[in-house]
């Protein structure tokens, strides 16, 4: 069945069954080209819903064709309604697409950045961590010894500074040790002439010489047995302090100039012993000596950019200089002082904003990095990077004031800085920083405790005195008890000390005793132990 073509105001459709090109008979219609007053419409009667008046074969007045035009809906106006057609508003479509596409772009760029610095990442970790740099994509736990401890060996060396003499030297060695659950750090500043034995390697100074010649001896003068370098300095390390050090950082001379202009600078508050601050002469060729390069008022807080903050860190009170008394052991303050504020701005929404900041921070870790963490452990140091905050991020110092470890000597003529127990005696060295590292309400106390052995059994009250020991408590005396007890006693002298005589008690399963304890010790002591036959370890 042929269905009738509708027709069109103002068009003549063709006739059914005919095709294109065909003739058609067209009826012309007269045209008056007068327009003649056309009578008044009836009131109330409507107009066609189309908008047009029914043709009858002449052009009527001009109000009228006016009145029709207005009917035909070119704006995508709804007759009914008055409204605009959301469906014809080409000015709004145009402007959503606009802002739809300005959207993909920004996004599509961001993509691009992203994928950049991803690239550049893969191409860093490729260089600074071992294993598949795929691997970033797992989050393993670091290493940690018995105490939940991940210990970092860095150490630095100035090869890549020209005509440096030693530049495979180590003048800076440090420790960070970080534990993952309390979310706390530790620095740890290795003094560059602390002189030990070179364990059996024949090195240029012998078999002994200060420690920052150590990594040279293994590695060797152009440092191609990089690896074997490290290690050495890593198991060196360890004795001294009595920590078992799982992972290592070797950084160039240029690392730190690197990483704190990727960051658009640190700022550092001068500490000084001088009341007039830090100058140091050293580095004024910088400035043609037409300034002090180093020179800070004490107090101030400054701004340092790369090359400054280098300088600082390297300052030692050249001649004509003050503020640095303790030359090197000043030195490394002030180099865990920077090292803290770059990481508290890298670390900072402002840096890992900056997609610029970001990308010389890869860059200069790239270039001046060398590490044995896995690929696979990056998001775990990420993340503790992240959560550990600045003040639990505390610095243990060999140079303590009430407690020093070390001092200056000299052997062969050469100024070394040694343990105050004696040389290669690293006794002290590591019960003060395991004491540090194991901080808590005992430690803080620091309560002196006397041990004596009223148990009848030979070396008794030693074992208990080691066991008190690793809990935190300070051993100032083992000695024999006047008599023989049938059970442990703990008397306390003096008041206060509340954790550690909760802690006594709880050993023991005794009450702690504030009478006279049976012995004279010496002035100072808190608590004496009376060890008995049952005193567990």
């Amino acid at each position: 069945m042929t269905k009738q073509q509708p027709s069109l105001d103002g068009f003549v459709p063709r006739r059914p069954g005919g095709t294109i090109g065909e003739s058609q008979q067209i009826t012309q219609r007269p045209v008056n080209r007068e327009l003649p007053l056309t009578p008044q419409r009836p009131v109330g009667q409507a107009v066609p819903s189309h908008g047009l008046k029914p043709s009858t074969g002449q052009i009527r007045s001009r109000e009228d064709l006016d009145e029709s035009l207005k009917g035909i809906n070119l704006d995508g106006d709804n007759p009914e309604t008055g409204k605009k057609d959301r469906k014809k508003k080409k000015g709004s479509s145009r402007k959503k697409k606009i802002i739809i596409w300005s959207i993909v772009a920004l996004l599509l760029i961001a993509l691009g950045i992203g994928g950049y610095l991803v690239f550049k990442a893969f191409g860093a970790t490729g260089q600074i961590f071992k294993g598949n740099p795929l691997d970033i994509i797992q989050n393993q736990p670091l290493k940690a010894d018995a105490n939940g401890r991940s210990n970092v060996l860095i150490f630095g060396t100035s090869e890549d500074d020209p005509g440096h003499d030693g530049a495979a030297l180590t003048d800076s060695i440090m420790i960070l040790s970080l534990d993952q659950t309390k979310k706390n750090a530790f620095m740890i500043s290795v003094p560059r002439d602390l002189y030990v034995k070179y364990d059996g390697q024949a090195c240029a100074e012998g078999y002994q010489g200060k420690i920052n010649s150590l990594y040279q001896c293994y590695a060797g003068e152009d440092e191609k047995n990089e690896a074997d370098g490290a290690a050495a300095l890593q198991k060196k390390v360890g004795e001294i302090f009595g920590m078992d050090i799982q992972y290592y950082a070797h950084l160039n001379y240029t690392a730190v100039r690197d990483l704190v202009d990727a960051v658009g600078g640190v700022d550092v508050t001068i500490q000084s012993e001088d009341p007039r601050g830090i100058l140091d002469r050293n580095f004024d060729w910088r400035c043609n000596y037409q300034c002090y390069y180093v020179n800070y008022k004490n107090g101030e807080k400054v701004h340092l950019d790369g090359e400054h903050a280098l300088a600082l860190a390297r300052a030692r009170n050249a001649a004509g200089g003050y503020g640095l008394p303790n030359a090197n052991f000043d030195r490394e303050k002030n180099q865990q002082m920077i090292i803290k504020a770059l990481r508290e701005k890298a670390v900072s929404a402002g840096t890992l904003a900056n997609i610029s900041a970001v990308s010389k921070l890869i860059d200069a870790l790239g270039n001046n990095l060398r590490t044995n963490f896995q690929t696979k452990e990056i998001r775990t140091l990420m993340d503790l990077a992240n959560s550990i905050k600045s003040e639990n991020i505390q610095s243990v110092s060999l140079v303590d004031e009430k407690e020093p470890q070390v001092d200056t000597g000299s052997v062969g003529g050469a100024s070394i800085v040694k343990p105050i127990a004696g040389l290669y005696d690293y006794s002290g060295i590591q019960a003060y920083v395991a004491k540090a590292l194991t901080a808590n309400d005992i430690t803080k106390e620091g309560a002196k405790v006397v041990v004596l052995n009223g148990s009848g059994v030979a070396g008794k009250a030693q074992e208990v005195a080691d066991s008190l020991t690793k809990l935190g408590f300070t051993i100032t005396a083992v000695d024999n008890a006047p008599s023989e007890v049938s059970k442990t006693e703990v008397y306390q002298i003096g008041d206060g000390m509340t954790a550690s005589k909760d802690k006594l008690a709880s050993l023991y399963g005794v009450t702690v005793q504030t009478s006279t304890p049976p012995a004279t010790v010496a002035d100072g002591t808190n608590f004496v132990v009376i060890v008995g036959p049952t005193a567990a370890n």
